[in-house]
């Protein structure tokens, strides 16, 4: 039935009952309701300021969240990566939003035993990166947090570019199960690491690089 602008809602309302015709409630997005806000979530000032280039390794590292779709099904990739040398320090994926997943990769890369007291840790000012569990765990480190201005992905390029490659490189899109997907991921970020030769770094994958610079 087609309703025309004259009608009035009281109008509607009657047709609606006469015929007993129902709306659709949408369900509220889970993921949107977990994502939202608090006053306790927290940003930080763009200290970083597109200083991209640091001389040594272990000095910047960036993080962000990306999605990996697979099977009609939409998975999530998070990273930290070098600045310096483009090596890919820690990775987590996982099928929810859940801020667990990216606290197990801070987790991670505490488990490394690196210095990371002064190290400043880029990232967009997304609901993971603004949570307390997560400022808490990273300031227990000693790395200090730097945050893009809204709107602004350019302060996170090298992080976003990595994304671009992975999209560009890895067949996700096959993967029939999460669990192949992680594979997936999992060969990727060594091959990466270990295996892929960066123009910009000498032609040096990005652990040669590394222990190149810290060789010195």
């Amino acid at each position: 039935m087609k309703l025309t602008k004259k009608m009035n809602l009281k109008k509607i309302l009657r047709i609606m009952k006469k015929y007993k015709l129902y709306t659709k409630i949408r369900k509220l997005n889970p993921y949107k309701q977990i994502m939202k806000k608090t006053p306790s979530h927290k940003t930080f000032e763009n200290i970083l300021d597109r200083e991209f280039n640091p001389e040594l390794p272990y000095k910047v590292f960036g993080t962000d969240i990306t999605y990996v779709y697979f099977n009609y099904r939409r998975a999530y990739l998070c990273i930290v990566k070098d600045f310096c040398t483009g090596e890919i320090i820690s990775y987590k994926t996982s099928q929810t939003l859940n801020i667990a997943f990216v606290l197990e990769m801070v987790k991670d890369l505490q488990g490394k035993k690196l210095n990371l007291k002064d190290v400043i840790l880029q990232s967009d000012q997304g609901f993971h990166f603004t949570l307390p569990d997560f400022v808490n765990l990273v300031s227990s480190s000693g790395i200090i947090q730097s945050m893009s201005r809204k709107g602004c992905c350019i302060d996170n390029a090298p992080t976003e570019s990595f994304f671009g490659h992975f999209k560009d490189e890895v067949e996700y899109k096959v993967c029939k199960s999460f669990e192949e997907l992680n594979l997936k991921v999992n060969e990727y970020m060594v091959y990466y690491n270990t295996e892929r030769q960066q123009w910009n770094k000498n032609k040096m994958t990005p652990v040669e690089y590394r222990d190149h610079l810290l060789s010195k």
